[in-house]
Formats: structure tokens, sequence, C-alpha cells
């Protein structure tokens, strides 16, 4: 009786074994990175935008084991009380419901027009601190990368090179710095490259390949 009870649960073991060996593996979770920013980051201006565009780049850059999605709004603003603030935007809210493990936020170019940068420059650095803090708190916990902006190569909508760069970049970099953020320099990484900027503040397809690449690189800790 106790050969037969013991044969009978080798064979269930056995039985066991042979199902567990035969099931699909759990597939991992690709890692979620979400691109929070504007027009540029949204692909304005680049030819053939569902394919070419920065995010879209990046995730082909990056492989399977990652997932990227385009949260870039059209003239967003970093300020809170900027004229289009990425704050009350439904790409806002859908970065936010995405719970990412990576943010990278591009934002800046915008906030340097009149109406927006000599009316509330001393709110931006608070402003992108709170931005970062919100999304450091979602429930995934994701890094977070600030890309200090492109260049820009004509004053156009009151987006200007002064602004952008003597007082917008200053501020991004000071609050990265006290929140101990890395940063992305597409501004250097664009610099010295004005064919790839038709309108001379949209990048074309190339000057996206070029942030997708220089991203792809700062996730990849090089």
């Amino acid at each position: 009786m106790k050969l037969l009870i013991s044969a009978r649960s080798f064979l269930s073991i056995l039985v066991t074994c042979s199902l567990t060996a035969t099931l699909p593996a759990a597939e991992s979770k690709p890692i979620r990175v979400a691109c929070v920013g504007d027009s540029i980051t949204f692909g304005a201006g680049v030819e053939q935008r569902d394919v070419n565009n920065y995010p879209k780049v990046l995730g082909g850059l990056l492989g399977g084991k990652y997932e990227t999605r385009n949260f870039g709004r059209s003239g967003a603003t970093l300020l809170k009380q900027g004229d289009l603030p990425y704050w009350k935007t439904k790409e806002f809210e859908g970065a936010t419901a995405y719970q990412p493990d990576i943010v990278v936020i591009k934002l800046g170019t915008n906030d340097s027009k009149p109406q927006n940068w000599d009316k509330h420059k001393a709110e931006f650095g608070a402003d992108a601190r709170a931005l970062v803090a919100h999304f450091q708190a979602l429930p995934s916990k994701p890094k977070v990368f600030v890309c200090l902006p492109v260049p820009v190569y004509e004053t156009k909508w009151g987006i200007n090179e002064p602004v952008v760069k003597g007082e917008v970049i200053p501020v991004l970099q000071q609050a990265a710095k006290e929140l101990k953020l890395p940063t992305i320099d597409l501004y250097v990484a664009l610099s010295g490259k004005p064919e790839m900027f038709p309108d001379k503040i949209h990048p074309n397809a190339a000057g996206a390949k070029v942030i997708a690449e220089t991203v792809a690189k700062a996730l990849a800790g090089k």
C-alpha cells in the first residue's frame, strides 16, 4: 500500500513538473518612458511625423524592452501661469495616468515668450520643481530627466534665443542640481545645426533623430 501511494505521489510530481515546463513564461512588462514636452516633442514640422517624431525614434533606439509614448503638446509652457500651461492639458493627464518608469521633460521654449517670461519668470524654477515632484510622487516612482531646450535660430512667435539660452536654461540647470536630477543637453546637441530647423524654431526629422539619440544615450547612462 505504501509503495502504491509513493508511486502515485511520484507520478503527480512528474505531471506537475511537465505542465510547469510547458507553460509560457510570464512576459516582463516593458519599461514605460513618458516623453513630456511641447511642439518639439510632439513633432510639429517633422516630415512624416507619425514615424519620425523623437519619442517614436527613441523607442526604436531603445529596443523591445522599452515602450515610449509621446505626450507633447504644441504651445505648452512649464509655467503654471503661462498662456498654455502643460499642467492643464490632456497630455499632462495622459502622462500621469500612464504611470511611467521614466519621464523625460522637455519644456521651456514657449516660456520664453514675453507674455510668459516677463510676467512670470520668477515662478519658473518653482514650477519646474513642482512638475518634477508631481511625477516623482506617482506610484510607479519614475526616474525623471530634465532636458535643456534646443537653440532658437530666429525669434518667432515671441520665442527668442536670449531668454532661452541666458535665462530659461540656467534656471532649469539650477533646479536639476537642487533635485539631483540628470539633465539632457539638447541645446549643445543641436547647436550649429540651423539646417535642421526649417522654420528656425522646430527641428525637422533629422533634428528629431538627434534629439532621440541624445536622449537614448542619457537613459543608457552615457
